[in-house]
Formats: C-alpha cells, structure tokens, sequence
C-alpha cells in the first residue's frame, strides 16, 4: 500500500557557523565528511525558493524531522544547494562531484537501516533525508535541468531505502515517480535499467527492485516513439532483476507482495502502451507482454514454497492477461503456445535475445498446472480446464505432445515438491480411459519420443529424490500410466533407454520389473495369437537389456554390493523369460537357442556366481560383524537366484 505523502515545511534553519563548514576552502565532495567541518565565520547566502519552499505536511512528518540531527539535513541542504548552483552555472564536473557525494551520503545512511531494520534512529534518519530530498524535487520554483542533473543517480541511491519501512517505501515510490514524470521517459528507461542490472551486483537492499518496477511502469507509458524497441530492450534487464530478488526474498509477506505487484505493474503498463499502437507493432506489444506474463509465472511459482494459497493471487493476476495475450491452455500445455511468440519476436535473431524468457516454456505448462489447482485462475485465463482434459483425453497425439511438456514441470529444480506434485494428479486425469484411436499413432509417438524420454526421466528422479512418500507413489503410477498409454514396440524402446540412463540400481530394478509385467500381460496375447511377437516386449531385445546389467558395457562382472537390486531384478527377468518361453514352446526371445544358453551360462552366470561367493568369503573375514552380516543379507538372495538360473541354464543345454 502507498503512503500517501504531503509535502513538508522544513522550518528556516538559523546556520551557525560553528555547524557550517567554508564552501571557499572546501570542495564539493568534502561536504559529506563531518571530520572537514570547521568553524567559520563565513555565511552561504541560500536561495529561500530551496530551503524555504511552501510546503505543509502532518504533525508526525514534522516532528520526525526535528528530531532528526540537524547536521545530516545541514550537510544534505547544502550539498543540494551547491548541486543548484553549479547546473546554473553550467559547472558539470562541479555537479557531478557534489551529486556524488549525495549518494555516497544515501548509501551510508540506507547500509546503517538496512543492516538493522529495527533501530529506530536510523529508520528516523532515513525517512528525514528522504522527505527533505522530496520537498527539495517538489518545489515548483526548481529548475528543470537540476532535477534533470540529479535523475541520474539519485534512484538507485534512493531506491535502496525502499526495504525499511513502509513509511520509507512510500516516501521513495514518491521520488521515483516524481522522476518519471518529469524527466525524459528514454532517459528515465536507461536510468532505472542501469540501477536495476546492478542488483546482485553491487545492490541487494530488500524492497530495491519493486521500487524501480514501479518507476519503469509508470515511464512505459510516457514513450511517444519507438515504444517497441524501448521495451524490448528493458524487458530483459527487468527479468533478470525480478528472477534475482525472488531468490533473495525473506520471510516477509510485503517483500513478496511488493515485488510481485511490481512486476504485474510493468505487464499493465504494456498493456497501457499496447493501445495506442496499430498494426504489426501492436502485435509485436502483445507478444512480449505473452512472454514477459509467462516467464514472471514461473518466477512466481518458484517463491510460491509449500503453500499453494500464498501466490493465488498473484497468478490469477498473470492469468488475466492471457485473453489479450491470444495464449490458450490447449496450445500451452501441448507446446504451441509459445513458438508463435518467439518467433514474432526474435524473427532471424540469435537466441541470444531469448535467455531472458528462458522460463517460458516452463511457465506455459505451469499456467494449466496452476489452472488445475484452481478454478478461479482458470476462470482468470478464460479457459474450462474440465474442457481441456476431455480433449485430452480423446486425443492421443495431443495427450503426448502434453506430456513431452511435463518435463518443463518435474524436471525443474527450484519448483517446490507441491507443484510437482499438482502435475502428476494432472497426468492421471488426462490417461485416465483415454482413447487410443489416432491414426498413424506410431509415427506420431516416434516424433515426439525425445521429448516423452525426457519427461519419463525427469519423472523417475521425483519418485527418486521426493521427500513425501504419497509424492513418490502418485508419480510412481503417472509413469506407468503414461508407458501404457504407448504403443508396445516403442514402449520397449523407451524403458531401454530408461534403463540405460540410470545411475540408480534401484530405480534399474523398478524399471525391469516393469519389462516383466508388460510381459506377463504380453504373454497371452501372444497364444491366442492375437497380435504378432513384433508389437510386444517378446523379442531379443529383452536379452539385450539382461546383459547390459549383468555384464556392463565397460566389461567384467556388475559392480557388488551396490548393483544388488538391479542385478537381481535382471536375473528373475531373465528366469521369467527362460521359464514363460519354456513352458510355452515358444521362442520369440532366442531364449531357448543354444548358443544363448551357453554364452548366459558362460559369460553371466558362472562369473556371476564366482563374484558372489568370493565377497561372501571375504565377509565372513570382516571385522565389522554388523557390515559383514548386512552385506550377506543383501548377497543371500542374489546367490540363491543365480544357482536356480544355472540349474535352469544347465538344464536346457542338455536338452538343446
């Protein structure tokens, strides 16, 4: 909330000479340091239309100032006075040099509030120099070219004070928009640009950056010309600065609201600047505000934490501007949504353009998540999502191209665990009783297997590294329900590729235990002869996935104890396979021929067995009981597997 401000009568301050330091034997810069202050017996002749403006102000404006230590508003004064004088004179370096002395004086000043919010001397001192600096900018009697002098360098100066206090926030919102209006909004747009890149840089004062949004806004809407090029060239110095605050934020529900607030300020003040435009700029307009809405929602679901409630507000406020934008959930959440943008935008362009809209393809498919979650941000966006999922639902090729977008979603570190968890409930609503009737489904599927590969990965390091355990089963079951939604002889080729990415022997032994299942369900099918070997999982390659844990790539037996779960999960797979082929009269794996049998029983099984028993015997050596016993825990079951599937081995030889 703004403070509403009133301007100030700062009493005529009597400047006794034992206060005053000689402006004829100091320079400009010196007026900040209180150990050049010396007695003097001579007077600066000030200007009344300066120091004694016509200004009113309330009883507690008036009573803070007076508290406040007469020599920082004596220095402020007349360093200000001298600001006045040397642009009057046409003395830039003079100007120069006192304004930055103002500034190093402001920095001291907001370092000391900042670093201790709670002081109340230097949260005093803050909103007295900073309500002299606004009655000093107000006075109608100032000439032009010295607030012009002072607009370079004083908002960021200014702007740091923002995170004291409220009070504080308004009385700099005042400054900042006083020089927005003021000033040349090209001017303004490189002053506010400069000060807003620094952040993290050399500036990271709480409040700093939704301060300069504010100012930005409000100059958005003072450009007469090339208002395209203008905000294209901001629009990335902006985001980068919202993106760096948001990871800086406190516990503090105003650093998020007010950050938050001016970054939809920036989206209404495109919106403002969109209307006075026609034609082809128009349309360019409208696509960057697209992009900057969906990069600034992934930036706000970033900070949203656990608590879904806490940032409603502020993506139903995003969502608003879909309509105006053209962006709908169906071409969101299926990736056509953005494309269109980039391309109107960035043309021929490098990508270099786009790293500051790295997140918009991420916050598409949030959009709809967030859609999901709430049906008044649906109803912001004007979408149905119920209508969305229907369509989903029916149709295949677009329930893919949906979940090749998912990845954007589980693979996104910084997301808090809620969101993912939002999406996965989103997964199972869209394969549940889902139609399977696309033409040219394979074709399709074999397009969009990348980017289905990459959501599937992303999804197995949810059920890996989620803390909630409810988090890791529903994402446990979206994988299986998206692998089933997949044509069988892609499916295989996908859950290879699964397998063969995995650093995790636990996660190998889920995946192959899943190879089995689609198997067991297979199998029958397979008899009755109801489809043919070649859209199933029975052919060589499940051999091919059994040797590549049982014998690695790099050579030599798998890695024990630590590949335990995969490589029993491969041996059962495998005993499965010998067994189901076995008693079936079949051979669809090559399982059953003889050189298979003798290259398993060779070159797995008996090297296999050897390693076994060879940690075994060295485990029973071990000093630590408690180790050894936990390993042979581990080792008994692998053991007792690899004997069976050599007896089976042994047994078909002879019968080959």
């Amino acid at each position: 909330m703004r403070v509403k401000l009133h301007p100030i009568r700062i009493r005529p301050i009597v400047i006794r000479p034992s206060l005053v330091p000689s402006r004829d034997n100091l320079p400009a810069s010196s007026l900040f340091n209180p150990s050049n202050s010396r007695p003097s017996s001579n007077k600066i002749a000030l200007k009344p239309s300066i120091l004694e403006p016509p200004f009113h102000t309330t009883s507690t404006m008036s009573e803070t100032v007076e508290q406040t230590p007469e020599p920082l508003i004596l220095r402020l004064q007349q360093s200000l006075v001298s600001c006045s004088k040397a642009v009057e004179a046409g003395d830039f370096r003079q100007s120069e040099e006192v304004i930055s002395g103002i500034v190093e004086f402001l920095s001291s000043i907001s370092d000391a509030a900042v670093s201790d919010l709670d002081d109340e001397e230097t949260q005093n001192n803050s909103i007295a120099v900073l309500s002299h600096i606004h009655s000093f900018l107000s006075n109608p009697s100032l000439d032009q070219a010295i607030v012009d002098a002072l607009s370079f360098e004083l908002p960021k100066a200014i702007a740091k004070f923002a995170g004291v206090s409220e009070r504080c926030r308004g009385i700099v919102e005042s400054i900042i928009d006083h020089f927005s209006t003021k000033c040349s909004p090209r001017d303004m747009i490189s002053v506010f640009s400069e000060a807003l890149d620094s952040y993290g840089k050399t500036t990271d004062a709480p409040g700093y950056v939704s301060a300069l949004l504010h100012g930005v806004s409000k100059v958005f809407l003072s450009i007469q010309r090339r208002q395209v090029e203008q905000i294209k060239v901001a629009l990335p110095i902006i985001l980068n600065a919202v993106k760096a605050a948001s990871f800086d934020l406190d516990d503090r529900v105003t650093s998020f609201k007010d950050l938050f607030e001016g970054a939809i300020s920036i989206a209404n003040s495109i919106i403002g600047t969109c209307k006075k435009l026609e034609g082809a700029a128009e349309g360019q307009i409208r696509g960057l505000l697209g992009l900057y809405v969906l990069q600034v929602m992934t930036i706000v679901s970033f900070s949203s934490g656990d608590e879904v409630s806490s940032c409603l507000y502020f993506v139903q406020l995003l969502s608003s501007f879909f309509p105006y934008c053209g962006l709908s959930y169906a071409d969101l959440v299926t990736g056509q949504g953005v494309d269109p943008l980039t391309n109107l935008i960035c043309g021929d362009e490098t990508d270099e353009y786009m790293d500051c809209f790295c997140y918009v393809k991420h916050g598409a498919v949030l959009s709809v998540i967030w859609g999901h979650i709430s049906d008044e941000v649906a109803e912001a966006a004007g979408q149905d999502v119920s209508v969305l999922k229907r369509e989903l639902r029916t149709s295949q090729s677009r329930r893919w191209s949906a979940v090749g977008m998912m990845k954007y979603i589980f693979s996104l570190g910084e997301l808090p665990w809620v969101l993912k968890k939002h999406a996965s409930d989103f997964l199972l609503v869209i394969t549940e009783n889902s139609d399977q009737q696309d033409m040219n489904e394979d074709m399709i599927c074999s397009f969009l297997t990348p980017s289905l590969i990459t959501t599937m990965q992303a999804i197995l390091s949810v059920i890996m590294y989620a803390p909630d355990a409810e988090l890791r089963k529903t994402a446990f079951v979206a994988l299986k329900r998206v692998l089933a939604d997949i044509p069988a002889s892609l499916r295989l080729d996908i859950m290879q590729v699964l397998v063969k990415s995995s650093t995790s022997s636990s996660m190998v032994a889920i995946l192959l235990d899943c190879i089995r299942e689609n198997l067991r369900i297979d199998y029958p099918k397979l008899q009755d002869e109801e489809v043919s070997s070649s859209c199933t999982f029975w052919n060589a390659c499940i051999l091919d996935l059994v040797e590549f844990v049982l014998r690695p790539p790099n050579g030599g037996p798998p890695s024990l104890p630590e590949q335990s779960d995969a490589v029993l999960s491969a041996l059962n797979l495998y005993r499965y396979v010998l067994i189901a082929e076995k008693t079936g009269k079949t051979n669809y794996t090559g399982v059953l021929s003889r050189n298979k049998l003798e290259k398993v029983y060779n070159e797995w099984l008996l090297p296999l067995r050897t390693l076994v028993m060879s940690i075994s015997a060295a485990e029973n050596k071990n000093d630590n009981e408690q180790l050894a016993m936990d390993i042979m825990c581990g080792l008994n079951p692998l053991l007792f597997v690899t004997h069976r599937c050599i007896e089976l081995v042994e047994e078909n030889i002879k019968q080959s």
